[in-house]
């Protein structure tokens, strides 16, 4: 359906750009009603790849076109908003990186080339990787996820249509139905939205089960501005109770590491502190209740 044409906008072209606007934006609010169609699989998704990461295993997002660049787009941001180590993740671009700015001929028809480029990887069961395609027939997105699941890997795969070969080479696939667009075949739009949606969810969900979300927030985040900065101090006010003369101190003790910070003002030494969170993977929930029981 993604690249059916349908008769209703057959003429939108003619039509007042007021109007045209108003459709399109419609026609994108269905991307959400269709995510949450797939809340249950997203979750358990979420759930397994954050037991297979642990402390050792890397994220790998794959696509070709509009879907690896929104995988690249998700995945960048997991080490700003929650330390995620660079040296776990991994994007694969059809085309390589070249593509991530320019459309790379041919490079999406490529299944051997996926297949190549994950074996280069020398993936473990720790490791886990998500392929995306609007069409869920891209070969070399396919390539990706079937050597990545004969190497032990947790695969999963989102697509917009059916059939969906992607889906069904993965041990966890995702069917998001988003139906045909307002310009036919164009999948940057409703589809891509829903991708988006999607892996918003997903990562965020994964995150907060590896213990990088406590009360809400983002404590594992990097320190990168003097916004950042400021909203640091405020959380570390927030989560102790202290003053933030007492806050800033902490956190500059602490290396700016918000969790490290909590932890002092909470009585740790810093030692102490960096021990634990070496102990409990980064994950600050689980230290205060361990020191509570």
């Amino acid at each position: 359906m993604t690249e059916a044409a349908l008769q209703a906008y057959l003429h939108i072209a003619d039509w007042p750009t007021g109007d045209a606007v108003a459709e399109m934006i419609a026609n994108q609010s269905q991307a959400a009603d269709a995510v949450a169609k797939v809340s249950a699989s997203l979750a358990r998704a979420a759930d397994e790849a954050a037991a297979r990461l642990g402390r050792y295993g890397r994220l790998i997002y794959a696509g070709a076109g509009t879907s690896g660049r929104i995988g690249v787009q998700d995945g960048v941001e997991l080490g700003p908003t929650y330390g995620w180590p660079k040296e776990r993740m991994v994007f694969l671009m059809a085309g390589g990186q070249t593509a991530l700015m320019h459309a790379v001929e041919g490079a999406e028809d490529d299944h051997a080339k996926g297949m190549e480029e994950v074996q280069s990887l020398h993936l473990t069961p720790s490791d886990v990787v998500i392929g995306l395609a609007a069409s869920g027939s891209t070969p070399y997105t396919i390539g990706v996820i079937e050597a990545a699941r004969a190497a032990g890997a947790l695969t999963i795969g989102l697509a917009n249509k059916l059939p969906a070969p992607l889906c069904q080479a993965a041990d966890i696939g995702i069917l998001i139905e988003t139906g045909a667009e307002v310009i036919a075949g164009s999948t940057r739009m409703k589809a891509g939205t829903a991708q988006k949606i999607a892996l918003n969810v997903l990562s965020t969900a994964i995150m907060i089960r590896l213990g990088f979300v406590y009360e809400g927030r983002m404590v594992a985040m990097q320190i990168s501005n003097r916004k950042l900065l400021a909203r640091a101090k405020a959380m570390i006010v927030e989560l102790t109770g202290c003053q933030e003369e007492q806050a800033a101190v902490a956190l500059e003790q602490a290396g700016r590491n918000i969790r490290v910070a909590i932890l002092l003002v909470k009585g740790w030494t810093l030692d102490q502190a960096k021990a634990d969170l070496d102990q409990w993977a980064g994950n600050l929930s689980a230290i205060l209740q361990s020191k509570a029981s």
